[in-house]
């Protein structure tokens, strides 16, 4: 009888460079998504040959790990979103030069500003334009 059949070992190694390759996905795993995972890696492990338990506190840190960059990412999107904001207020009043959504060049005073689905615009008399297409400013 041969018990290297089912061998965690070579099963953690073969799994590594899977799941660096696959990391984006990761990324949408919940935490119950991970329990589950657990669950099923607990029922199916080698009763002669369990899950140490310094492997399973690893798997948990890195779920920690994942979570917290998520996290991470979702702030700074927030803060590069409010920053976008507030450059677009503080444009107001000022001469602005560029090109609207369809390549139109615009000139003249901001009027106003507003954000939409996450990005800026300038609004130049009749003229929106996003606050990415200007490339000039003044006064």
């Amino acid at each position: 009888m041969s018990t290297g059949i089912v061998n965690p070992t070579s099963s953690a190694s073969t799994a590594g460079p899977s799941t660096s390759s696959t990391t984006g996905g990761l990324t949408q795993l919940t935490p119950n998504d991970f329990l589950q995972l657990l669950i099923t890696q607990l029922k199916n492990q080698d009763p002669l040959n369990p899950t140490n338990s310094d492997q399973m506190l690893q798997q948990i840190s890195e779920i920690d790990n994942i979570e917290a960059t998520t996290n991470l990412s979702s702030s700074l999107n927030s803060v590069a979103t409010d920053q976008g904001f507030q450059t677009a207020s503080a444009l107001i009043g000022k001469q602005v030069q560029g090109v609207d959504a369809s390549g139109n060049p615009v000139s003249g005073t901001v009027d106003s500003a507003s954000f939409t689905n996450g990005a800026a615009s300038l609004t130049v008399g009749s003229q929106t334009m996003p606050l990415s297409s200007i490339s000039s400013v003044s006064g």
